[in-house]
């Protein structure tokens, strides 16, 4: 028994160091569930094949469908996922058993160490259908007829067929080899060295059920990277707004420095018209033809509404940055993201009859020390 806990409890140490291991990589990016999630239980029916250790030499046959040697079995288990491709059980088999034409008792129970195959090989899918799941472990098993206790090692394949979230059909291969005195007399008959004669060998196949508890699936770990990405888009979008708004203020302040004297009214009429045709900006993300920030499209719907009162023609020109992709496409790029500003346009109530559209392709109109992704905009204007 001392061997049995030491076998179980190194399985249970070295499961856990591979799960931290597994969750440590990007393939299996998957959020750390709960303790008391993805827990599961089975049940199944067996149909084992017994080779007794001491039939050695005695003449029988090997097939594993001698009546002499096979008996239906049940089986339960229990069970934990740590992660989508390590997990733990503890399963029990047995009832009657068959041995050399020996009838008996027994059960059989094992711990044993799953390794999904399907999700470490081809990533976490919850939809997944079928699982590779093959497994190893060790326990004890019983003989109740003959009052023996062996130690016993297994190891197998599970494939399991999910039929929903909850749910899964289970279809099992397995081989349990247990220590020579399994059944009696086992010792007192010619032994074999060699591998397979010298130990009771237990093949089975199993047809079962899976049901999951509580919570089966595994979230997937927010994309930081694009998360981050995203937000500083939106932050040089805000900038370079900043930066065009700041060199429209010093021109119209180095204009209102070298105005002449006129008459009142015409210097009002001219700086509103000046400010009115100052062209807005509208910016994107880098290959997108989306507006990056809703809010550049504020000032846009306040020159829409000057358009419609005065019945105004606008002007939209599109631009990507001369830094990334080729003219072509740069081309293209600036016409789609003059095409979507046009769209938000007419949304406003614009007439697409007072729009026309123009685009500059790749360019660094901004200066060299503004970011190259303010280059990545549409302007809005107002035309004679």
């Amino acid at each position: 028994m001392r061997k049995l806990l030491f076998v179980l409890a190194f399985a249970g140490i070295s499961v856990a160091s591979m799960a931290q291991n597994e969750d440590a990589t990007e393939k299996y990016s998957v959020s750390t569930n709960s303790f008391w999630s993805n827990w599961f239980i089975q049940a199944g029916a067996q149909w084992q094949a017994t080779y007794f250790a001491g039939e050695h030499g005695e003449g029988f046959s090997k097939s594993p469908l001698k009546s002499f040697r096979s008996n239906p079995q049940a089986s339960v288990a229990i069970g934990k996922w740590f992660t989508p491709g390590l997990g733990l059980r503890i399963k029990a088999s047995g009832i009657w058993g068959k041995a050399a034409e020996r009838s008996y008792k027994f059960w059989n129970g094992q711990g044993q160490a799953l390794f999904n195959l399907s999700n470490m090989l081809c990533g976490y899918n919850p939809d997944r259908v079928y699982n590779f799941i093959p497994f190893a472990g060790a326990g004890v098993a019983r003989n109740c007829t003959d009052n023996l206790y062996v130690m016993g090692l297994s190891v197998g394949i599970l494939n399991q067929f999910n039929i929903s979230k909850k749910v899964a059909v289970n279809l099992e291969l397995g081989w349990n080899r247990m220590e020579n005195d399994f059944v009696a007399g086992g010792t007192a008959v010619n032994m074999a060295t060699r591998f397979w004669d010298s130990h009771t060998n237990v093949l089975y196949a199993e047809v079962g059920l899976t049901y999951n508890l509580g919570k089966a699936t595994w979230n997937k770990t927010p994309d930081v990277d694009a998360i981050k990405a995203l937000s500083q888009s939106q932050i040089d979008a805000l900038n370079a707004q900043l930066a065009d708004e700041k060199a429209e203020i010093d021109r119209l302040k180095t204009m209102l420095a070298n105005q002449k004297p006129a008459p009142a009214a015409p210097a009002v009429t001219k700086s509103i018209k000046e400010f009115i045709t100052t062209p807005v900006s509208v910016f994107f993300n880098i290959s997108k033809t989306d507006v990056a920030n809703p809010k550049d499209l504020v000032n846009v719907k306040a020159l829409a509404k000057y358009a419609k009162e005065n019945n105004s023609n606008i002007l939209v020109t599109g631009y990507a940055d001369s830094s990334t992709g080729t003219p072509a496409i740069n081309q293209k790029l600036s016409e789609n993201r003059a095409n979507q500003v046009v769209e938000e346009l007419v949304k406003m109530g614009v007439s697409r009859d007072k729009i026309s559209t123009a685009a500059k392709g790749g360019v660094k109109e901004l200066g060299v020390e503004s970011p190259v992704s303010f280059d990545r905009r549409a302007t809005v204007q107002i035309v004679e």
